[in-house]
């Protein structure tokens, strides 16, 4: 690129690439998970109601309260290298970024928490990146986490000047390479095992019921990526929707009350969750430690958590496929 005498230096026309994760606090402990909460309680369109009536319950009893169990939880499956939310996206950007080498430059954001959207975009756009693929990591679209990020880029874009031209990457629920990815890792997982599953359960996050109603495709998306697993790998396959929060009635079937019932069955079970794209609190204390501890407490056989897609072969090489379609004609 040639520039006129004494020209500002300028960065080379480069691809970005941003993938964006749900979020995580900075540390297994009370302060740091109450500004986490505050942040991500307080998006409306994670907590559907008027502000002037939640703010008050947020405030006072949630984050009076909650942190402290919660930080409790996340210290039961902190790293060495923090969150395993973080760590996990963290080396999904690292692999996309050698898979792709000098032609795209791949970083990653939380939705809620740090590394916060606003800076990476930043960061992208110093880097030369005038064309930028924001990938939210949900296969299924939830007003409550897919939308989120659309507005916080929304939002940070306002601030600039010069925009870059941006692709958003579309949920993937039932696209045929994340499918693939998912039975050979379920199914790998499953090889692994030293007894044979009686059931294969595949809990997703739960959402109110009424956002079912109002329009949003999340339960359906669930239900079709579950029944496109189900046909692909021969087997039924249960589903079940977790972390119900409030007193409003929820997705159903309740994780943990089919846990419950299959323990008293006596059945053994194997559990995993194809909505997450990396492992997190969710999975790794709610599925493999609590939903574990309240299956054998009601009388179960054998139970294994079979891990997310996260960083390994399957997955990136389905995130790979996936990026460089919606990267086409930028390549």
């Amino acid at each position: 690129m040639t520039l006129p005498p004494n020209h500002p230096p300028i960065a080379a026309p480069r691809i970005g690439l941003l993938l964006v994760n749900l979020g995580t606090p900075d540390a297994p402990d009370a302060p740091s998970v109450r500004r986490y909460l505050a942040e991500f309680l307080s998006d409306r369109r994670v907590v559907e109601i008027p502000q002037i009536l939640w703010q008050p319950i947020l405030r006072g009893i949630i984050l009076s309260t909650r942190p402290k169990k919660s930080a409790h939880a996340y210290a039961q499956v902190w790293t060495e290298d923090g969150s395993p939310l973080a760590a996990i996206t963290r080396a999904q950007s690292e692999a996309l970024q050698s898979r792709f080498g000098d032609s795209v430059q791949v970083a990653y954001a939380m939705r809620y928490g740090k590394p916060a959207i606003g800076p990476a975009i930043d960061a992208l756009i110093a880097a030369g990146c005038q064309r930028i693929l924001i990938a939210p990591m949900y296969p299924q679209y939830c007003a409550a986490t897919t939308a989120t990020v659309v507005d916080a880029v929304g939002g940070h874009l306002k601030t600039l000047r010069w925009q870059p031209t941006l692709r958003y990457l579309p949920p993937y629920h039932d696209d045929p390479a994340y499918i693939a990815a998912l039975k050979t890792s379920v199914e790998a997982g499953l090889a692994a095992l030293d007894f044979t599953p009686d059931l294969l359960l595949a809990s997703f996050h739960g959402m109110p019921e009424r956002t079912l109603h109002l329009g949003d495709p999340y339960h359906c998306q669930c239900r079709k990526t579950a029944r496109l697993l189900s046909e692909a790998m021969g087997r039924p396959i249960e589903v079940a929707f977790q972390s119900r929060f409030g007193r409003a009635k929820w997705l159903e079937p309740a994780t943990d009350t089919q846990l419950e019932a299959f323990g008293k069955a006596g059945q053994s079970v194997a559990i995993f969750a194809p909505g997450f794209s990396a492992d997190c609190l969710e999975t790794r204390e709610e599925l493999a430690i609590r939903g574990k501890e309240q299956f054998e407490a009601a009388g179960g056989g054998r139970f294994a958590y079979l891990p997310c897609l996260n960083a390994e072969a399957p997955g990136m090489a389905m995130l790979e496929t996936m990026m460089r379609r919606e990267l086409s004609g930028w390549l």
